[in-house]
């Protein structure tokens, strides 16, 4: 096993009264803490939010014009057109504008066009086929901010554009449509620019109607559907919108959604932000992904359960052959970056690659090499490419540097398309791998633990079930990831038809069950009664009427005590508290000072001086066994450090317990 950098918060802070005072159990209060939360008012507002938490759609730059425009139309009885996107954000978009136009009795076309043939976003081709249909006004959601041309063309068939969107508004330039409603675009004064395509879309609908409660009402689920999909920071009113849409997916699901969670095996009360990501989402996804988007919007919007059966079994049907497609393409991928020495952005290219699928391959690609990712799917001489970045890596900004070498592109700074011609493939790998050389991510560990749990006893069920009150889990919003150190293996197995590794652990008195997903005892070798060190997210298993605490895992490796080790022997105080499960008694002490006194001097280094740890004695132990003797003066070395610290004589007996050290260690005991 091999053990890679992990960052772990040693310093745990102190549990802040005011929080124990108000009724909060200790190991959310910690989570709290550690996310700068430290008062009953700032928990309050986190995990009680309430509908003050909306802003007023009309802050929006061109919300007004937009709303007004609409009415109009409403007004009018005028045939209008929502053109959406054929991913989860552009289908719920859709679905809700859409259906709330209907609903005011407007003849209203959804039109999401086919990813294969027409490609993103707005197309003349489209526009023209509408035209002939007698709409005059069209309103995109989830794209448009990029449609100069096609918004002309439109405007030359008398037909009005309101753009509403939410991507990054390339070089400032915006379409000439009757409004453009996009939270990114300069100026913006809208206090919050990370709605998600459908959060646009619920705010004109909010908007034109006037009654926010109202639309809320009737879309919190499809904004919680097409905000998770989308990956939207889970803060500010984006936190809110999830919650309240999950709320409604409990309790009253639309038939489409309940026939999808009945074919796919979810419990509809048990939904949660993860179970939208991992299971709703993908479902919906696959319709677009496969050239079948409307199938997705046919469900959303289906009120008669026999349909809505029916369609739910296709789409999970679709959804299995997406990823039978996907490991195919991921397979062919990393055949081709086989014995490749991977240190720039990947940027392959192929004419087999389903085009729909090619971004999904390209985050499992970002994510297996830590790099960005770019795969394209060639026609003939032009190539359609999606874009996946990896952390702290702006993907927009780089497109936008390397743009002389594509015919278009859009997205986020994580996640993007373009579209390249066959012969300048070659020429944009050459500059996107400079612009990603001058501009390198910040190397990131291999995990990154929140809390370090140095008293197991934290992890009671009371207290890993109050973490609940954190959701909806996401982005910006993550479910607190824990360790605990030099825990005992007492079995290692393998489940799920050998794809998934069990392990049973022992942390001082407590015993837990932890399951890691994708993993396999044969990847660690791991052997009862090793040590080892485990990085998870904790959660509440129930089976067969008993409960308890499960650690679903997230990396693990042999323990390893040198990073503890050296903050107790070079920093001390700081990382008391992590370390206070080491402190040790009388007889730890005598046998490290029969130890010493056989040594002429310790270590020069860290590990030249653990070499000199007692045989079965834990190395954070015998460290702080060191320090506490540097303070009671019996050890000592010309530099004044512990490292080659030999043992000193001294008159009298030295008292031990009244070192600060050890004095300190002990108040963290009682």
């Amino acid at each position: 096993m091999k053990a890679r950098e992990w960052k772990i918060e040693y310093e745990i802070p102190e549990l802040p009264e005011e929080l124990l005072r108000a009724g909060y159990n200790p190991l959310l209060a910690y989570v709290l803490a550690i996310r700068g939360i430290t008062t009953a008012a700032e928990a309050s507002s986190l995990i009680e939010e309430n509908e003050t938490l909306l802003h007023d759609p009309l802050l929006m730059k061109n919300m007004a014009k937009a709303a007004q425009r609409v009415r109009r139309a409403i007004a009018s009885g005028e045939k209008t057109a929502v053109f959406g996107d054929y991913d989860v954000d552009g289908i719920t978009s859709t679905c809700l504008l859409a259906d709330y136009l209907s609903s005011k009795g407007i003849p209203c076309t959804a039109y999401i066009p086919d990813r294969s043939d027409e490609g993103y976003g707005l197309n003349c081709t489209a526009i023209k086929k509408l035209k002939e249909e007698g709409i005059t006004l069209i309103i995109t959601v989830d794209c448009g901010i990029t449609a100069l041309e096609e918004t002309a063309y439109a405007s030359s068939l008398g037909i009005d554009i309101i753009i509403t969107d939410h991507h990054e508004c390339k070089d400032g330039i915006l379409p000439a449509a009757c409004a453009v409603v996009d939270c990114k675009q300069p100026d913006d004064p809208y206090p919050f620019p990370d709605l998600a395509g459908v959060g646009v879309a619920f705010k004109l609908a909010c908007a034109c109607e006037g009654d926010t409660e109202e639309i809320l009402n009737r879309y919190a689920d499809l904004v919680a559907i097409g905000t998770v999909a989308d990956v939207m920071p889970l803060i500010d009113e984006n936190r809110f919108l999830v919650r309240r849409g999950i709320e409604m997916l409990r309790a009253n699901p639309r038939p489409g959604l309940e026939a999808m969670l009945r074919e796919s095996g979810m419990d509809a009360a048990s939904i949660s932000a993860s179970s939208i990501g991992f299971s709703i989402a993908p479902r919906l996804n696959a319709a677009g992904r496969l050239g079948h988007a409307l199938m997705g919007a046919e469900l959303i919007r289906c009120k008669q359960p026999d349909e809505a059966s029916t369609l739910a079994s296709q789409l999970c049907n679709l959804n299995r052959e997406r990823q039978n497609i996907e490991n195919h393409i991921w397979q062919e991928a990393n055949r081709l970056l086989q014995g490749t020495a991977i240190s720039t952005p990947v940027v392959l290219a192929s004419e087999r690659w389903h085009q729909g699928v090619i971004g999904i391959a390209a985050s499992r690609i970002a994510e297996q090499y830590s790099i960005p990712t770019v795969m394209i799917t060639l026609n003939g001489d032009v190539g359609k490419g999606s874009c996946r970045s990896c952390v702290g890596f702006n993907l927009y900004d780089a497109l936008s540097a390397c743009s002389d070498t594509l015919i278009s592109f859009g997205g986020h700074s994580q996640a993007a398309g373009l579209n390249i011609r066959k012969d300048r493939i070659d020429a944009f790998r050459t500059a996107f791998s400079a612009y990603y050389k001058s501009h390198l991510p910040e190397e990131q560990p291999e995990v990154t633990c929140e809390l370090l749990i140095a008293d197991s006893s934290l992890l009671s069920v009371e207290n890993v079930r109050s973490l609940d009150l954190l959701e909806p889990y996401g982005n910006c919003n993550q479910k607190p990831v824990m360790c605990m150190l030099g825990v005992h293996i007492e079995s290692a197995s393998n489940v799920g038809g050998g794809k998934h590794l069990k392990l049973k652990l022992l942390s001082g008195s407590n015993s837990f069950t932890a399951i890691y997903f994708g993993h396999r005892q044969e990847e660690y070798g791991l052997r009862p009664g090793e040590l080892i060190d485990v990085a998870f997210c904790p959660q509440i298993n129930e089976f067969r009427g008993m409960t308890s605490v499960q650690l679903v895992v997230c990396g693990l490796r042999r323990h390893d005590p040198t990073a503890l080790c050296r903050n107790i022997l070079e920093q001390g105080s700081s990382y008391l508290r992590a370390a206070s499960s080491y402190t040790p008694e009388r007889n730890d002490f005598v046998r490290v000072w029969k130890a010493l006194s056989s040594a002429a001097s310790l270590g020069k280094n860290l590990h030249t001086l653990l070499d000199t740890c007692p045989k079965d004695m834990a190395p954070e132990q015998y460290c702080i066994c060191l320090s506490v003797f540097r303070e009671a003066g019996l050890l000592s070395s010309p530099e004044g450090g512990i490292y080659g610290a030999e043992p000193e004589n001294i008159s009298g007996k030295a008292d031990l317990e009244a070192t600060p050290l050890l004095r300190r260690l002990r108040a963290l005991q009682s």
